[in-house]
């Protein structure tokens, strides 16, 4: 943990203040890997098949909000009413979250690697004095079992809101105001907001803060590290290009590759917020 500011630096609108970072497919569990298959699995276990593509479509809400959205995508409401003879209802969404927490609890270590150069892009950041904030779809259960493994590899952000914490998750700005609150942030346009989902970057924009989409670690190209680096360089660009493109759309004001290419673009901002602009 660090120091808090004190009131004068703090209150300061022009000096870069935060950095709060996503965590899966965005500091660790490159391509978001973990997540897709344990949705996969869920709707399995209700006799109904979800492709790996309509998993990742949500990514990025909390995991109820996840699971509603998938039940409402037209082919998989037809399957449901078809399997089970009736709408799929939030009653349901309930039953699926209940299943869904221990099947993803039970994985997520195993998807715990930090991404190349994340370690590295935290000490800058600590480096330059910020605070590090930190934002999750993921509920309490499931980073109980993330947050002791960020500790040993030298993780440890100064607060973390859990989807479920408040009364509303992404795409809302409701746990990025927590996270002011927790780093004793004054001004959003001194926060930047880093984050592999087009929900991610809209919940540092419905803030007021700068947001940095990462593009290949996360789920819009959706490829563990091995897969990613077995892909010849003509189609790495091509799903660097459409992912860029897509969290580009969503509003990111910025987009990197990985948070291996973060701290350039944190001096850049830095430099335009000294010259008074904002997000």
């Amino acid at each position: 943990m660090t120091t808090s500011p004190s009131p004068s630096t703090a209150a300061d609108p022009r000096a870069l203040r935060a950095v709060v970072f996503d965590w899966a497919g965005t500091v660790l569990d490159f391509g978001s890997c973990a997540p897709m298959g344990a949705f996969v699995r869920l709707f399995e276990q209700f006799g109904i098949r979800l492709t790996i593509a309509q998993a990742r479509g949500p990514m990025g809400l909390a995991k109820w909000d996840h699971i509603q959205a998938l039940g409402r995508l037209p082919e998989i409401a037809a399957q449901w009413q078809q399997r089970h003879g009736r709408p799929f209802v939030d009653a349901d969404v309930d039953r699926l979250y209940e299943v869904f927490t221990p099947l993803n609890a039970a994985v997520v270590t195993d998807f715990a690697d930090f991404i190349p150069g994340a370690l590295d892009t935290i000490a800058g950041v600590r480096a330059r004095g910020l605070r590090i904030g930190s934002t999750t779809g993921y509920n309490r259960p499931i980073m109980e079992r993330v947050l002791p493994i960020a500790a040993q590899a030298g993780y440890v952000p100064d607060n973390l809101v859990c989807a479920g914490d408040l009364a509303a998750g992404r795409p809302s700005p409701l746990m990025m105001w927590r996270c002011f609150a927790d780093l004793g942030i004054w001004w959003p346009a001194t926060v930047v907001k880093v984050d592999d989902t087009g929900v991610g970057i809209q919940e540092g924009l419905n803030a007021g803060t700068w947001t940095v989409g990462v593009a290949v670690s996360g789920n819009a190209v959706g490829l563990d590290l091995n897969a990613w680096n077995a892909l010849p360089p003509a189609a790495q660009q091509e799903r660097r290009a459409a992912a860029t493109a897509q969290l580009t759309s969503a509003g990111a004001h910025y987009v990197i590759d990985s948070v291996a290419d973060l701290l350039p673009v944190l001096d850049a901002i830095a430099v335009r917020l000294r010259e008074g602009e904002k997000p």
